[in-house]
Formats: structure tokens, C-alpha cells, sequence
């Protein structure tokens, strides 16, 4: 029997997306909604609740708006904005957080996805603040680079208009320090002080890399290079979509430029530890669309649903 599964904001960047991830699944039944019915309210809670999950591809207060439509007990919601991502009362929608996540998720029926920027970030930091290296109180700093997709429509709108001197150079943003991913870094990175955290969009499609700068006098004493790379391949070992790159990895550094790009069209993140013997710069890498947005979410429904995680991903 087919999974009913329905994406509230389809035609999003995101929703696009999970329906191509969707697509070619005999074991998913994908509702869909008239064009004209996009912002009818009944027709949208119709579909909602008679789904098993739910997708939310919506802006923060509009998400809100479809979650409390849903009044079926058994509809699983995976919200892939901002609204619930530090909510107490929803599960945070990593996989990898923690050994009890994939528990959680399973049972849970309000999933919020996590942001492409957050999930690199995280996945960098929890396992070393679990581990002791680095204290939850540290001050850190973090960028992250990433493809134009992830503005969603109006900037790959603005990107593929045409030429526009502006949109050449790579462009920092976030500078009022109010990222809206800085909340849920700090919290599901098991931080006590928000980082300071400057994201930068460049002009190629998709791709992103958040590095995260230590100095290892600042950690717990003794620790080393090497000891970040312990932890870093003990938490995630067996994990299928999070591959440990070899310290200070030569083919990487080869060229001597990191390829941002490097995992895109997959649901994979790429974990780094490049160091000398008093700094480091942690580094994760992945496809801001899958693993940062729509694979993250068609992870976590398979989780959800009790099937193999990595189905169609």
C-alpha cells in the first residue's frame, strides 16, 4: 500500500525538488492541488490531512499558518522553513544530530528540516562539543559559501536575467548579524554563545561549504589535529550520507582550492579537517537543494515511515 504524501508549496524551489525525489517511487501516491486552489484554504487542509506526510515548502508565516490546518492525529508534518526549527514541541529533522535522533524522528508527527547553512555547521560542531574538545561557551566564527538556489526564486531569477556587474563578484550577507539559521546552530550545535556567522552567495547554482576556524589553544588542553578527526570519524562511522574526508586531505588540497561544488546531486556531506599544529579550519560541503533542503526532508519521511533511509536519494 502506497504512502500519501502531499508538498503544500509545490511549485518552490524545494517543493520541486522533493516531487522529482518523489517521482519515480511506486511506494508513494503524491497528491497534488490545482493551480487554482494554491491559496484555498479548505482545499488545502483537505489535502493536508489526508496525507500520512506532509511537506511545508513555505515561508515561515505561512508554514505556520498550514500547520495548524492539519487536525489528523496520523498526518507527519516535515516543514522545511525556519518557523519550528527550535521549537520544543517539533523534532529537528537531522538524522545525525545524536544517536536518538532517527528514534525521535520516527515518532514523531511535527519534523522540522533542517537549513542548508545549519546542517553543515552542525554537523561540524555537535560531535566536538559532545566530545569536550570544544567548550559549549566558545566564541566561534563561521562562513559559508553557497550556490544562488538558495534564494529561492526572485535570485535565480536575478542570476540567470543576464549580465549584471554586481551578481559577478561573490556577495556577503546576513551582516546585521540575524541569519535565521543562527538560532537553531546554536542550539542543535549544543552551543551556549551564537557564533558569528557570515554567509556569502556566489554566481554558480548550487553547492555549499560552511568552514568554521579553531584555534587549538582555545579547545580542551592537548587537543590536537588529529583528535578532531577521531571524533569527527567515530560519531559518523557507518553513517551512508556523511563521508570523513583524510586529514588534511592531499587530493583536495592538490589544486590548492577547495571545490565547493564537489557534492552536488547528492544527499552526501563532505567532513574536513584541515590544520597546522596550532589552528584548524573544520569544514563540511554539500548540495544545498539535497542534503541542505529536499533530500534532508525525503530522508527524514523515510526515517519517519520506518523504510530504507536512503531510498530514492
Amino acid at each position: 500500500m502506497a504512502h500519501v504524501v502531499f508538498v503544500d508549496g509545490q511549485e518552490g524551489t524545494t517543493g520541486l525538488r522533493i516531487h522529482e525525489y518523489l517521482a519515480q517511487r511506486p511506494d508513494i501516491e503524491v497528491l497534488r492541488i490545482a493551480a487554482d486552489k494554491r491559496k484555498d484554504a479548505a482545499e488545502r487542509a483537505r489535502l493536508l490531512n489526508a496525507s500520512d506526510v506532509a511537506f511545508l515548502c513555505l515561508p515561515d508565516a505561512a508554514s505556520r499558518e498550514a500547520a495548524a490546518l492539519v487536525t489528523n492525529p496520523a498526518t507527519c508534518l516535515i516543514d522545511a522553513s525556519t518557523a519550528h526549527r527550535t521549537a520544543a514541541d517539533w523534532v529537528f529533522g537531522l538524522p545525525e544530530l545524536c544517536a536518538e535522533q532517527r528514534g525521535r524522528i520516527r515518532s514523531a508527527k511535527r519534523i522540522s528540516n533542517p537549513g542548508c547553512h545549519s546542517t553543515g555547521f552542525i554537523l561540524l560542531l555537535r560531535p566536538l562539543v559532545d566530545a569536550g574538545l570544544v567548550p559549549a561557551s566558545l566564541a566561534l566564527t563561521a562562513t559559508s559559501i553557497t550556490g544562488y538556489s538558495g534564494g529561492g526564486k526572485s535570485m535565480i531569477e536575478q542570476y540567470q536575467a543576464g549580465p549584471d556587474a554586481r551578481l559577478d563578484a561573490p556577495r556577503p550577507y546576513g551582516l546585521k548579524m540575524a541569519h535565521k539559521h543562527i538560532p537553531e546552530m546554536t542550539l542543535h550545535g549544543g552551543l551556549k554563545t551564537a557564533p558569528v556567522f557570515m554567509p556569502i552567495v556566489g554566481r554558480f547554482y548550487k553547492g555549499l561549504s560552511v568552514s568554521v576556524p579553531l584555534h587549538l589553544s582555545q579547545l580542551k588542553p592537548g587537543t590536537t589535529a588529529e583528535h578532531l578527526q577521531a571524533v569527527f570519524e567515530a560519531r559518523y562511522a557507518g553513517e551512508r550520507f556523511i563521508r570523513v574526508m583524510p586529514l588534511r586531505d592531499a587530493a583536495t588540497l592538490d589544486s590548492g582550492y577547495f571545490d565547493v561544488q564537489a557534492a552536488n546531486d547528492t544527499n552526501r556531506v563532505d567532513l574536513f579537517v584541515f590544520a597546522d599544529e596550532t589552528r584548524a579550519v573544520v569544514m563540511a560541503r554539500l548540495d544545498n537543494l539535497g542534503k541542505g533542503a529536499s533530500g534532508a526532508a525525503v530522508q527524514s519521511m523515510n526515517v519517519h515511515l520506518g523504510l530504507d533511509e536512503g531510498l530514492g536519494l
